[in-house]
């Protein structure tokens, strides 16, 4: 394992994890089956006991799923990870892995429209507090905490705006204060930032995302020490079951093959983009940390190596003309998601961050008129050609 460590990660997505597999074959095998057999019933009991290694249903580990887990735990720098059944499934096995009734959980006050309503509606109904503030405030990070603060998380940069928070100073208030610091890293991935080498505890991914890249796997990621991980995976994932099936592990694996290309590629597309954008006319703002008029472009090269593929932008247009221009592109599909080889564009107010109430949306930042693309593979001179046309037509 220390070797695959050592790798450049470009390597690392190709290598890392990988175990030599009995008949030769050069792909991770997909070990497509719900339980497995034992030898006899002693050896059934050892497993379930702990004592003897070894598998006994897949919705406690298998070995596709394991390879997943262990390169995914190379690449973030971890003791451990726990592929799960979405994104959402690693953000709420994470969080339930570190907080109980009576606990008080403080993240910044925009994140995922799930995830939002995760911790406003179904945190609140088991007794877990919930307390969101700005993470790029630091005073304002420590007059939230309480005597039983228990977890930090945020999104880093933020979806959807892009705002970029200093994962350096919150982790050390997590030491500080005893506290589990978790990140979600999606937008990102560990080829641009890696969380846990910053301090941070946990790190959760929507493997949906980069790490798949081909839009055909709902699917999610934990890393973090072994202990924790132990408890996110054989205490919640076993009782809860958002576990993730054998074929979409061996999907991401695939998709991980390519992951350093694609993400070269989403950057200098994206760069290409925002840079346009903020030239033209008709466009009134740009979140894109990857231009020096973004108030986190300091944080590329010292916490980021680049600033990622998606890009956040608003209007000098009515909400009409708005929705309009989404509907003149020809090259932008409108879906939600991220990380495919498609461009898409989408409308957070009334799609991803839809659970936010208008006040919320408003405090967080997102505003009716903003609007989010996740940068495709295309060629971007035709990608540029679209966002032109549609301007141009409002």
């Amino acid at each position: 394992m220390q070797d695959q460590e050592l790798w450049k990660s470009a390597t690392q997505v190709i290598h890392a994890g990988h175990q030599t597999e009995a008949f030769g074959a050069l792909v991770t095998p997909l070990y497509q089956s719900a339980t497995f057999v034992f030898d006899n019933a002693a050896q059934g009991g050892a497993r379930f006991a702990g004592d003897e290694a070894g598998y006994i249903y897949t919705r406690l580990g298998n070995p596709t799923t394991a390879e997943l887990e262990r390169k995914m735990a190379v690449l973030e720098g971890a003791e451990a990870a726990a592929a799960t059944g979405s994104g959402m499934g690693a953000v709420s096995a994470a969080l339930l892995a570190n907080l109980e009734q009576g606990d008080h959980l403080l993240a910044s006050k925009t994140v995922y429209g799930c995830t939002y309503a995760l911790m406003t509606s179904q945190f609140v109904r088991f007794g877990i507090e919930v307390t969101l503030v700005d993470f790029s405030d630091e005073q304002a990070i420590r007059a939230a905490i309480r005597p039983n603060t228990k977890v930090l998380f945020c999104e880093t940069p933020v979806n959807p705006h892009l705002q970029v928070f200093d994962l350096r100073m919150m982790a050390a208030i997590a030491k500080e204060h005893g506290l589990v610091s978790i990140v979600d890293n999606t937008f990102m991935t560990p080829l641009l930032q890696k969380p846990l080498a910053m301090g941070i505890d946990m790190v959760v991914h929507s493997a949906t995302k980069y790490l798949n890249g081909h839009g055909d796997v709902i699917a999610g990621i934990v890393c973090g020490t072994k202990a924790m991980l132990d408890k996110v995976k054989f205490e919640i994932l076993k009782d809860i079951g958002a576990v993730i099936s054998p074929h979409d592990a061996w999907l991401i694996l695939r998709g991980l093959k390519t992951l350093d290309v694609r993400l070269q590629r989403h950057c200098d597309n994206a760069e290409r983009l925002a840079t346009f954008l903020e030239g033209h006319a008709r466009v009134a703002r740009v979140y894109y940390p990857g231009l020096a008029s973004h108030p986190g472009h300091d944080f590329i090269g010292t916490q980021m190596k680049r600033a990622g593929g998606v890009i956040a932008f608003e209007l000098d247009a009515s909400f009409d003309a708005s929705i309009a221009f989404v509907d003149s592109l020809q090259l932008f599909t409108i879906a939600v998601s991220l990380g495919d080889a498609e461009s898409l564009i989408q409308h957070p107010a009334s799609m991803t961050h839809s659970p936010y109430t208008p006040e919320a949306r408003i405090e967080g930042g997102i505003s009716d008129s903003l609007l989010r693309i996740s940068v495709g593979l295309e060629d971007v001179d035709d990608l540029i050609a679209d966002l032109r046309q549609a301007l141009d037509a409002i």
